[in-house]
């Protein structure tokens, strides 16, 4: 392919990303398109290469450390998307991505005991996803994490506020629509979970049976 010509498919873009890097080894943003081109036809191993040439050459990529994140999350290892999240936020200030997955991952590691270091985990979760919405308010994801990180502090009122907030940013995002179903039925308040169980439900969400058998005494005939 001619330096002129346009990629036709993303093998072509992959080479021709391959021929730039080889060319100037010093581009951190190329070696970085070059990762999510590698991503995109599941390339993990060289798509990591790549991400980590990308920070080498330019060390506050923070969409970089996210994506290496992304790569550790899929291999289970929590540790190392918690450790490439937390350079993300310090490589660029304000960063909702990387507060959020920080957030998440804190929770993923909660054990369920009630022990300090969950309840530790579970309050720097919050901080964290409270950080992502205020930098970027149309978050709907860190809004959903939020309000279960709100759940199991037993914030249930919090909680059903950060699900309300993103299901008034994306009317059709189905697990917030489940998560108010739960918190509504924690609540008595069984009309407004029933509609949002069924909402959750027909946008394709996978009810629990059990939520559905709670409510069905509730149902009007």
């Amino acid at each position: 392919m001619e330096n002129n010509d346009k990629p036709q498919n993303a093998d072509e873009y992959i080479a021709m990303l391959r021929s730039q890097v080889a060319q100037n080894t010093e581009c951190g943003v190329t070696y970085y398109n070059l990762a999510v081109a590698l991503l995109g036809k599941k390339e993990y191993e060289e798509a990591e290469d790549a991400l980590h040439n990308a920070v080498e050459c330019t060390p506050n990529l923070a969409e970089a450390y996210v994506l290496l994140g992304g790569i550790c999350l899929k291999n289970n290892d929590l540790e190392g998307c918690l450790k490439y999240n937390q350079i993300a936020v310090k490589s660029r200030a304000g960063f909702a991505e990387g507060y959020g997955n920080i957030g998440f991952v804190l929770l993923q590691q909660c054990t369920g005991e009630d022990t300090k270091a969950d309840e530790e985990r579970l309050e720097n979760a919050i901080k964290n996803l409270q950080k992502a919405v205020v930098f970027n308010p149309k978050f709907v994801q860190a809004f959903t994490t939020l309000g279960t990180a709100y759940f199991m502090k037993g914030l249930i009122d919090e909680g059903i506020a950060a699900n309300l907030k993103a299901v008034s940013i994306e009317p059709e995002f189905p697990i917030a629509h489940n998560n108010l179903a739960v918190a509504y039925l924690e609540k008595g308040e069984f009309q407004k979970s029933i509609e949002h169980c069924d909402k959750a439900e027909k946008l394709g969400f996978k009810v629990l049976d059990q939520l559905k058998k709670e409510l069905e005494p509730y149902r009007k005939n």
